[in-house]
């Protein structure tokens, strides 16, 4: 039985609890028990479990998972801390604001023989899911991905990282991207933003990502995908499944820690975690050396 601290108790970081406290009977998540919670808040007991400070769940020998639900500025430090305490990890994306941290911390997690799992729910939707299954096969002439939503919180980074799960269905479903020109509109008195990235595939086909965020914006994506045979203009409505997208992930990253996932799997994963976090950085310098 491994023990667990849940840091951060927002939205993601009271499933995370609720899902440890309820694991999926018979799974590999049963072998996780939670020991206590992190917050910078002083809090009651949540769920029937108490909180404890940083410093206790750094150096307690009964806990040797984190679960990283903090705002995404400080994931990067968070990380470290149990890292080098010799705890696995499991975090929300986006696992740091820079490609070059990422690097480092993975490099920290391998040499302490550690898991570190970066969690991505956006790719067990059933709509991402019925969306890879239809366009398989498919040639790709043009794309666009356009993400609507609210004002974003202080410390979700830039847009290119706290939108990052739109970029990585992008790599997931083209392969990877090159970055050809970014524009990005900002309203900071009305809280209204909205970034353009123009990317192009490896087989020169370019797609468009817009993140739009504002007061009023309902949260929506919105495709476009233009094929050789076929324009996709609506996101599939997929099947929904009985085990829930947070409890998916608790059981890949199970699946980790118990060595049920191949090195070539797990090579490919951080591959492709490290490109998207790269293309962020490349969209984030572009805007920043625009508007200099």
């Amino acid at each position: 039985m491994l023990g667990s601290v849940v840091v951060g108790i927002g939205i993601a970081g009271s499933v995370r609890m609720r899902d440890l406290m309820a694991p999926l009977s018979s799974s590999a998540a049963e072998q996780i028990s939670i020991r206590g919670f992190v917050s910078r808040r002083s809090l009651e007991d949540q769920q029937g479990v108490k909180q404890i400070s940083m410093t206790e769940a750094l150096s307690r020998d009964d806990i040797h998972v984190a679960f990283i639900c903090t705002e995404n500025t400080s994931h990067e430090e968070n990380i470290r801390q149990f890292l080098e305490a010799g705890k696995h990890v499991c975090v929300e994306y986006p696992m740091t604001l820079s490609h070059t941290s990422a690097v480092d911390l993975w490099n920290l997690a391998q040499q302490k023989g550690l898991v570190l799992h970066e969690e991505h729910i956006e790719l067990f939707t059933p709509d991402f899911k019925q969306l890879k299954k239809d366009i398989s096969g498919k040639t790709l002439e043009e794309g666009k991905l356009h993400f609507t939503g609210g004002p974003l919180k202080a410390n979700f980074g830039f847009p290119s990282f706290s939108g990052i799960a739109r970029l990585t269905w992008l790599v997931v479903l083209f392969g990877e991207l090159t970055v050809t020109s970014v524009d990005l509109v900002e309203e900071k008195e009305n809280k209204y933003m909205k970034m353009t990235a123009h990317l192009l595939t490896q087989q020169h086909k370019p797609l468009t990502w817009i993140e739009e965020r504002g007061p009023g914006l309902g949260r929506a994506k919105h495709v476009e995908f233009r094929f050789q045979d076929v324009t996709i203009t609506e996101l599939p409505a997929g099947q929904r499944e009985p085990v829930g997208l947070f409890m998916q992930d608790l059981l890949l990253f199970c699946r980790k820690l118990q060595g049920e996932v191949s090195a070539a799997e797990l090579q490919a994963e951080r591959n492709r975690i490290l490109h998207c976090l790269e293309l962020a950085d490349r969209i984030q310098q572009i805007t920043e050396n625009t508007h200099a």
